[in-house]
C-alpha cells in the first residue's frame, strides 16, 4: 500500500490529502506552517542552464528565496550554476545522483546513489524524486536528512494540464507554510514562465513571503 499513495500510474494529487501524511508519519515534511503567511517554492530536477538562471533572476525581483532539490549529474555538469544558487541566498537539496526511482531499486543502490549526490552537494535535505521511497530506504535515511515532501504540486511537469489551468491551482490551493513543487527542468520551462511569475505576483499581493527551506 505504501508504494500506491502518493502516485498511482499516470495520476497524482495536487495537494497532498491529509491520510497521507499521517500514514506515512512524521519522518517526511509535508509543510511547515509557522504561524506567518510564509510559502516555501522548491524545484526539482535541475540545474539546467536554459531554466535556472531564468528561475533565479524571476525570484530576484520578487525578493524570493527557494530550495532547489538538484539531481546530481546535472549538478556535476554545471557547477557554475550551483554556486549561483547559493550565492542567490537559495539553499540546495538532494534529489539523488540520477533521479532515480525509490520502489524500483534495492535499498543499497538507492543509498548509494543519494550518496553519490550528497558528495557533491553537501545538503541536509533530501527529496525522493517521484515522491518514491521504500520504509527501508527511509529507515536508513532519516537520521541523516530532512526528508522533504511537500503539500502542492504544481503540474508544471504534466503536458497535458493547461498552464492556466496550473497557476489557477497553484494560486487557489496555496496556504501559509504550503511547500510547493515547481521543476526547473526542459520539460516544465514553458508552463514555468508562465506560471511562476504570476503566482509571485498574485501571492506577493496577497502577503505572503517566500523562504528557503532549512
Amino acid at each position: 500500500m505504501f508504494r500506491y499513495l502518493l502516485m498511482f500510474h499516470n495520476m497524482y494529487f495536487f495537494s497532498t490529502p491529509d491520510i497521507i501524511k499521517k500514514l506515512l508519519g512524521k519522518s517526511l515534511i509535508w509543510e511547515l506552517n509557522n504561524g506567518r503567511k510564509t510559502i516555501y517554492l522548491t524545484f526539482d530536477d535541475g540545474p539546467e542552464p536554459e531554466v535556472t538562471p531564468w528561475v533565479l533572476e524571476t525570484l530576484r525581483k520578487y525578493n524570493a528565496k527557494a530550495t532547489f532539490f538538484c539531481v546530481g549529474k546535472n549538478a556535476a555538469k554545471h557547477p557554475a550554476i550551483v554556486k549561483s544558487i547559493i550565492n542567490s541566498g537559495h539553499i540546495v537539496g538532494n534529489h539523488t545522483y540520477s533521479h532515480v526511482n525509490g520502489w524500483k531499486m534495492d535499498t543499497p543502490l538507492y543509498i548509494a546513489d543519494i550518496e553519490k549526490c550528497d558528495a557533491i552537494l553537501k545538503t541536509p535535505l533530501f527529496r525522493p524524486p517521484y515522491g518514491r521511497i521504500k520504509p527501508s530506504q527511509l529507515r536508513q535515511l532519516k537520521g541523516k536528512y530532512r526528508i522533504i515532501m511537500w503539500s502542492l504540486l504544481t503540474g508544471d511537469f504534466d503536458v497535458e494540464l493547461d498552464k492556466d489551468k496550473c497557476l489557477d491551482i497553484v494560486c487557489k490551493k496555496a496556504k501559509s507554510g504550503s511547500i510547493i513543487v515547481f521543476h526547473d527542468s526542459l520539460k516544465a520551462h514553458e508552463k514555468l514562465q508562465h506560471v511562476l511569475p504570476r503566482t509571485l505576483e498574485y501571492l506577493s499581493k496577497t502577503g505572503y513571503a517566500f523562504l528557503s527551506l532549512k
